[in-house]
């Protein structure tokens, strides 16, 4: 019986460019070690999930590039062991300039699953050009995903931009999570918003077409002083959450969660509507990676008991 394929994502893997993005414009010099598109600097990611003939969530489709890889799905979540579970890791080492990575993911029909990645994702030094990563989430009838990443850490001199477009059925949700470091904190005499430049966007949309939101900020340290009050004033690390949603579900979630600003173990977080219901907005500020990791992950046990009536286990000691 032949493998079903997914027709929402091609198999095109033509090297991707930000380079139309005005803020990406001091950053376009040709790299002088390996050129855009290396073989290690062009990473690829396809995953599909769907239910197999009894009912069970699988990995079904995956495709990857170097220096992506993924491994075949665990079962390991205590609370939902029908739940495949994968981690995206890298042979390449950290992010460097040149470096180019797409990531689509399908959850078809009534499919759930969870996607993490290994460890950090960690930005180097860059000298001439930048690094990019686009993804493609799309969720079908009744679908849900949880992706949970660790945190990005980005160091000196960086540049980063991402494009995350999701494409969720009115009956699916979608969790899905970012963690950015301020920088190496404890590196030498510390190596806080010393990057470059963070551009970032998120936008969703429904699978006729219809836009319902685009969020997008632009982080650069040299322009726009990072301490000041309304942005990240005395914290250091900053997590961004959008849950997609149906509207029922979203006012479940935002009755269950408080906005707070806790001074003593510096961390705050707080909550918001998208338009067009779509779904939750989810902030958080910290210290340290811990405590921002555990609101996050509290806050998806919210999600995961409002959709699926099941809460989120701990996490693993080692994580």
């Amino acid at each position: 019986m032949p493998i079903p394929k997914f027709p929402e994502l091609t198999t095109d893997i033509a090297i991707e460019s930000f380079d139309s993005a005005k803020e990406m414009k001091p950053y376009l010099t040709r790299p002088r070690a390996m050129h855009v598109g290396a073989p290690g600097k062009h990473g690829y990611l396809n995953l599909g999930f769907e239910l197999d003939r009894e009912g069970k969530s699988i990995l079904r489709e995956l495709d990857r590039r170097a220096p992506l890889i993924v491994q075949q799905e665990l079962y390991f979540d205590q609370s939902m062991p029908e739940m495949p579970c994968v981690y995206i890791l890298s042979s390449g080492g950290p992010n460097i300039d040149g470096d180019r990575f797409r990531q689509n993911i399908t959850v078809k029909k009534n499919a759930i699953a969870f996607v993490s990645t290994g460890a950090a994702t960690k930005l180097s030094t860059m000298y001439d050009n930048y690094s990019g990563l686009r993804q493609n989430i799309v969720l079908e009838e009744g679908a849900y995903l949880e992706f949970l990443p660790e945190p990005v850490i980005p160091c000196a001199h960086t540049r980063f931009i991402s494009d995350t477009r999701m494409c969720v059925h009115p009956t699916a949700t979608v969790f899905y999570s970012e963690i950015y470091m301020g920088g190496r904190k404890y590196y030498k005499d510390g190596e806080l918003f010393q990057f470059d430049i963070l551009s970032v966007c998120t936008h969703g949309e429904r699978p006729d077409g219809e836009q319902l939101f685009r969020e997008k900020f632009i982080i650069d340290p040299r322009r726009s002083p990072i301490r000041d009050v309304g942005v990240m004033h005395g914290y250091d690390i900053f997590a961004n959450v959008v849950v997609m949603t149906p509207p029922d579900k979203a006012a479940e979630i935002y009755q269950a969660t408080t906005a707070f600003i806790d001074r003593k173990h510096k961390i705050a977080a707080g909550i918001s509507h998208l338009p067009n219901g779509a779904g939750l907005l989810f902030k958080v500020l910290g210290m340290e990676t811990g405590p921002v990791k555990k609101t996050v992950r509290e806050f998806c046990s919210k999600v995961r008991m409002a959709v699926k009536g099941k809460p989120l286990p701990d996490e693993f000691p080692w994580r």
